[in-house]
Order: C-alpha cells, then sequence, then structure tokens
C-alpha cells in the first residue's frame, strides 16, 4: 500500500469527523462556554474551560495528534511561552489548559482556529506594528492582573520547524510589570521532535495548504513539556527572563 494511497484513506474517514466538529462539536462547546453554564466550576476548572480543551483535543485526534502534557503547570496567573512551529500550536496548549494567547490578526480570520482563538480569551496583534505591540503588553499586564495566565509565542512567528529562534524580550514585560512567574513549554511533535519539519509550514504554504496537507498526515504524538518555571525577581530583567526560556527550551527540544 503506497503512501498516497494511505493519505487517501486518512482523508476519507477524517474529512467526516471534521465536519462533524465543525457543525455538533462546535456549537455544543459554544453553549457550554456561555454563560451561566460556562461559569460553573467542575473538580475546581470552569466549564467553558472544559470545553475548550475538550474540543480543541478532539480536533488534535482528528488529525492524529495524540497530545500528551507532561511536567508540573503552574496555578493562574501565569505568562506561558512556548515554541512556535504552527496553527496546531494553540490548539495543543489549549487541550491541556486553558490560557488567553497573544497572537497574530491574521488567525482571526482562519477557519475554526480563528473563531475558538476569539471565544479563548485570545489578545491579537498588527505584527509590525509598535502601536498594537504596546496595546497588547497592557491587555496582558491587565489579564495577569486579574487572575487569568496568558501564553505566547516569543519568537514572534512560525520558522520551518528545524530551529529555535531568538526571544523577543520586550514580550516578558507583562510578567515584570504583573509580577508573575513565567513557565517555558516546549512543544514537540513526533518520537523526539521528528516531526517538527512536517507539522511546519512549508516555504510560500498558506494557512489552507498546511491546515489540508496535516490533515492526511500519519498519526503521531505532540508532547506539551510544561518546564521550570522562572519566578518573579529570579531573573534580572525581561532580556535575562527571555533568555532563560529559551535556553530551556531548547534544552527540552534538543539536548543541548
Amino acid at each position: 500500500m503506497n503512501s498516497q494511497f494511505r493519505r487517501a484513506l486518512r482523508y476519507m474517514w477524517r474529512i467526516p469527523l471534521l465536519v462533524w466538529h465543525a457543525a455538533v462539536d462546535l456549537p455544543i462547546t459554544i453553549l457550554l462556554m456561555a454563560e451561566p453554564w460556562g461559569e460553573m466550576t467542575i473538580g475546581g476548572v470552569r466549564l467553558g474551560h472544559r470545553a475548550v480543551r475538550w474540543w480543541s483535543r478532539t480536533l488534535m485526534r482528528i488529525y492524529g495528534l495524540e497530545v500528551r502534557a507532561k511536567g508540573a503547570q503552574l496555578p493562574d496567573p501565569v505568562l506561558f511561552v512556548a515554541n512556535h512551529v504552527s496553527w496546531t500550536d494553540i490548539v495543543v496548549l489549549h487541550s491541556t489548559r486553558m490560557m488567553g494567547f497573544v497572537a497574530k490578526r491574521e488567525i482571526a480570520g482562519w477557519p475554526l482556529v480563528g473563531w475558538m482563538a476569539k471565544k479563548g480569551q485570545t489578545i491579537f496583534h498588527q505584527r509590525g506594528s509598535q502601536e498594537s505591540l504596546g496595546d497588547v503588553l497592557l491587555q496582558m499586564v491587565e489579564r495577569l492582573r486579574e487572575g487569568h495566565s496568558v501564553g505566547a509565542f516569543p519568537e514572534g512567528g512560525t520558522r520551518d520547524g528545524r530551529e529555535l529562534g531568538p526571544f523577543h524580550a520586550r514580550l516578558f514585560y507583562a510578567s515584570v510589570e504583573a509580577n508573575v512567574a513565567v513557565q517555558p513549554v516546549a512543544l514537540c511533535y513526533g518520537a523526539g521532535g521528528d516531526a517538527q519539519t512536517i507539522v511546519a509550514f512549508a516555504r510560500r504554504e498558506s494557512f489552507a495548504q498546511n491546515f489540508w496537507r496535516l490533515l492526511g498526515e500519519p498519526a503521531r504524538t505532540v508532547d506539551v513539556i510544561y518546564l521550570a518555571p522562572i519566578l518573579p525577581g529570579e531573573a534580572d530583567g525581561r532580556r535575562r527572563i527571555a533568555e532563560l526560556a529559551r535556553e530551556r527550551i531548547d534544552t527540552a527540544l534538543h539536548g543541548s
């Protein structure tokens, strides 16, 4: 059985599941997120948050991605920072923990993912706009001070999956100003990260093309590794916090 035939078979059963997830599961998720049900707690976790995690985990299962959360997660409020591989990153993280993300404004228009990002308390940023970044940082500080966690990708964008880019220190202003911990998170696709380049956007590949291509990929795991946090006062300034966060993620991904 050749690879193209196997891919066609995956599309045959995954496409109906994806349609069901969008047409049936999504309205159920909306209902569970709405008041008053969304504010109800089960086991100390809001029902609305559980609904987002369930919807996100199910979407990743349709794509053949088994999400495995590892490490101890700090309680709210926390600034979570992760390496950025593809559009799946937000969904993968949401399947393990509810957090409002900082993401590029284009994501708001993406099918399924964009809608859930809006409902998931995402703060949208217009890349290249210093005015937008300033507003984003203020919103991050406000969210953290209110007791909510925020997730961000300090690389500023996706890469080809081969290496970890530099972390922008300005993003960590929010954790310093709100006096909260930063917890680095390593996203590792496939065994030992061997699928990072597969999940990542190919050169000139659009969201729609990546969305469709990944739907036909073989099943694999994705490890969400919550690493040792950087506590308030542990590092001197946001630049050092950025360096420590990058070092810990890089070590978890490459063992260096």
